[in-house]
């Protein structure tokens, strides 16, 4: 029996200021617009918000949709063709509305990799990893 992962949901507070969000700062397609639910285009797995109050009636009244949200849940890592793509995709969002949180720098484990937030507060990266550099002997 095979099982894969087909979408990523983001749950969210206000539907229609994180849809925004990911159209007009992220850039992503809008393919499905409803009130409570958006779905985008993206190639391989699928990726949605829906009303987080909502998900409270899908579930039964499951708590962890009622309670507030303390900390992150879940992160989004859109990975780019290059360091410079990640500076000038990182200023862009935040241009545009991102909360810079992390400037891109490189890391220790040889990606360079920026942190930014979405309206309601979810951490995402935008990474590249470094190109190798030969040595001098």
């Amino acid at each position: 029996m095979r099982m894969k992962l087909e979408g990523i949901t983001v749950l969210a507070l206000d539907v229609a200021v994180l849809t925004g969000f990911y159209r007009d700062v992220l850039g992503f397609k809008i393919v499905v617009e409803e009130e409570h639910y958006a779905e985008f285009e993206n190639e391989g797995v699928r990726l949605a918000v829906f009303s987080a109050p909502l998900m409270a009636d899908n579930t039964n009244g499951h708590h962890s949709f009622l309670e507030e949200r303390k900390g992150q849940a879940f992160e989004l890592n859109f990975e780019c063709d290059s360091p410079e793509t990640v500076r000038v995709k990182y200023n862009e969002f935040v241009a545009k509305g991102a909360t810079g949180i992390t400037a891109p720098k490189v890391m220790s484990w040889g990606h360079t990799t920026g942190f930014f937030a979405d309206p309601e507060g979810n951490i995402h990266s935008l990474f590249a990893v470094n190109p190798v550099r030969a040595e001098n002997t």
